[in-house]
């Protein structure tokens, strides 16, 4: 069974100065070989208690949070091979077994799976691609605060996370979107160091 967790405030105080804190945050990975030990549901928690203060325009609360565990995750991959059946056979092609395989067991890539989806509604401030962006914001501190807690994670999605078996297997409406499957547990081996980003490409200074 899956676990829908409402969203709840943390208090955390870093001791960090400004400069580590902008190290640390430079520093994030995305890490796809995860094993045990996984967060607890204690870490899940004040995890998604960060993910809950992103923007989040009229307070509309944009998105939910569904915890993926232990023999739930065979359950998400007969989802995902619905989905990918289904898909195939829109298009006229047929999965083989060890396609099939393969796509059943993608959610046993990591211990934990968060699946953040939208709960978007209608209002008159607040256009959908706003609520869209605030949900994406939540993932990122999602991953940030599961990475202070010493958990490695990768924010995956794929060509099936929105298709009609997915949605329907997270109880997504349909004008709402799954986001992203947050793959979270232990990495077995170290992460190789971040390559600096040249930013000046990217930005624009106006005077």
């Amino acid at each position: 069974m899956t676990e829908i967790i409402e969203t709840q405030n943390t208090d955390n105080i870093d001791n960090l100065s400004a400069e580590q804190l902008i190290s640390w945050i430079n520093s994030r990975r995305s890490v796809s070989n995860l094993t045990e030990p996984a967060p607890s549901h204690e870490n899940i928690r004040a995890a998604i208690g960060c993910a809950a203060t992103a923007p989040d325009h009229k307070q509309l609360k944009p998105w939910r949070f569904i915890v993926t565990e232990g023999d739930a995750r065979h359950a998400f991959g007969r989802a995902l091979l619905a989905a990918a059946e289904a898909t195939a056979d829109r298009d006229g092609e047929t999965l083989s077994e060890k396609e099939q395989q393969k796509t059943a067991n993608l959610p046993l890539r990591a211990p934990v799976i968060i699946t953040v989806v939208t709960k978007m509604e209608a209002h008159k401030k607040v256009p959908p691609f706003e609520q869209m962006l605030s949900a994406g914001a939540a993932v990122q501190n999602l991953i940030l605060a599961l990475k202070a807690q010493g958990f490695s994670s990768i924010w995956r999605t794929g060509l099936l996370c929105n298709e009609p078996a997915v949605k329907e297997y997270f109880e997504v409406g349909a004008d709402d979107y799954v986001v992203g499957f947050i793959y979270t547990g232990s990495s077995p081996r170290d992460k190789s160091a971040r390559k600096p980003v040249d930013i000046e490409p990217l930005t624009r200074f106006e005077l």
